[in-house]
C-alpha cells in the first residue's frame, strides 16, 4: 500500500516509516521544513506544515495515499516550552487534524489512522476503564481541560469526519523508551526523578498505563494493516498505581526514593494535572485492541523497561 505518514519526524512516527517500509509498503514522510534534516528514511519525503490546508493538500495529491497516519503533535518543545507546546499540538489536534481528513480525501485515500491519548477520561469509581468511559472535558484545570477537547474533537473527525474515510484512533498510553519524558539519560519526568523533585502524594492511588514507543509503532502497523475502525487503547497489560510504578522508576535510575507528601498538598507542588495523574487519574484496558484489532503488546508489563534505556 502507499503510505503518507504526517509527523514523520515524531518519537513515534520516525520509527513507523521504517517499520512500514520493512513491511513492503511505500511510505511517504511528511515533515515540515524546519525538520526535514531529521526526516527517517522513505521513499519519499514531502515537506508541509499541517496548519497550511493548500500545502498539505498539494504534498497529499502527489504522494497518492491508500492511509494517512496521523501523528502529529508538537510535544517536542516540552522541555522549552510547555505551553506552546500544549498549545500547538490542540491546534494540530483540531485544524491538523481537519486539514489532513481532507487532503486524505481529496488525494483519494480510503483510510486515516490517528493517534490519541489512553490518559484523558474523566474520574470513575473504577480504577482501570474501557474506550466508552467519558472523557474529562470539564476538567476543573484549564489547561488540561483545553487538552481533553481538542482529543474528542480528534476523536470526532477521525471517526465520523467523512463517510468515504475509514477511521481508526490509537489511544496511546504513557509513552516510555527511547525520546519520551521517561528516557533514561534525557527524559523531562527522568530528570526530576533523579534531582527528587517528584514526590508520591500519599496513597499514590492515581493509575497509569504505560506503552513501550516499540509497541505504539507496532500498533499503528496493525491498524494500517487492518479494516476494522473506531477507538482503541494502546496500552501494556498492567496498570500500574503511581505508589508501585513511582518507586520502581526512582530504583531504577539509581534516584532517590520519592519523599511522600500529603495528597492534599499535590496540586499546589506539582500542579493539577501531575496531582490528578499521581492521585486519582483510571487506567487503561487493551482488551479491545486485543480482539477486534488483533494486537498485543511485545513488551506486556513496564517492570521490564520503564527507565532503562
Amino acid at each position: 500500500m502507499r503510505i503518507l505518514v504526517a509527523g514523520a519526524t515524531g518519537v513515534v512516527g520516525h520509527p513507523l516509516v521504517g517499520a512500514l517500509r520493512a513491511r513492503g509498503h511505500q511510505v511517504t514522510a511528511l515533515v515540515r521544513e524546519e525538520s526535514r534534516a531529521r526526516a527517517p528514511e522513505a521513499d519519499a519525503v514531502m515537506v508541509a506544515d499541517a496548519l497550511d490546508p493548500q500545502a498539505l493538500s498539494a504534498a497529499a495529491t502527489e504522494a497518492r495515499p491508500d492511509v494517512v497516519v496521523h501523528q502529529l503533535s508538537a510535544l517536542r518543545l516540552l522541555r522549552d516550552d510547555p505551553p506552546e507546546a500544549f498549545a500547538r499540538t490542540a491546534r494540530l489536534r483540531v485544524e491538523g487534524t481537519a486539514n489532513l481528513l481532507a487532503a486524505a480525501r481529496a488525494a483519494g485515500a480510503g483510510r486515516l489512522v490517528a493517534q490519541s491519548i489512553a490518559f484523558a477520561a474523566a474520574p470513575t469509581r473504577d480504577t482501570v476503564v474501557d474506550e466508552d468511559a467519558p472523557l474529562y472535558v470539564d476538567a476543573p484545570d484549564p489547561g488540561w481541560a483545553a487538552t481533553v477537547r481538542a482529543v474528542a474533537e480528534l476523536e470526532t473527525q477521525v471517526l465520523h469526519g467523512y463517510p468515504e474515510l475509514s477511521g481508526l484512533v490509537l489511544r496511546y498510553g504513557s509513552l516510555y523508551g527511547p525520546g519520551t519524558a521517561y528516557a533514561r539519560t534525557d527524559g523531562g519526568t527522568s530528570g526530576r526523578v533523579l534531582a527528587g523533585k517528584l514526590p508520591l502524594p500519599e496513597g499514590g492511588a492515581g493509575v497509569t498505563s504505560f506503552l513501550h514507543v516499540e509497541d505504539a509503532v507496532g500498533a499503528a502497523v496493525a491498524a494500517v494493516e487492518s479494516e476494522v475502525s473506531g477507538a482503541f487503547h494502546i496500552t501494556d497489560d498492567e496498570p500500574a498505581p503511581a505508589a508501585q510504578w513511582l518507586p520502581h522508576f526512582a530504583r531504577t535510575l539509581d534516584a532517590p526514593p520519592p519523599r511522600t507528601i500529603p495528597a492534599a498538598m499535590a496540586p499546589r507542588l506539582l500542579g493539577w494535572y501531575m496531582a490528578h495523574q499521581l492521585t486519582s487519574a483510571a487506567g487503561a484496558s487493551n482488551a479491545r485492541a486485543r480482539t477486534e484489532l488483533g494486537w498485543k503488546p511485545l513488551r506486556p508489563s513496564w517492570r521490564d523497561g520503564l527507565g532503562q534505556e
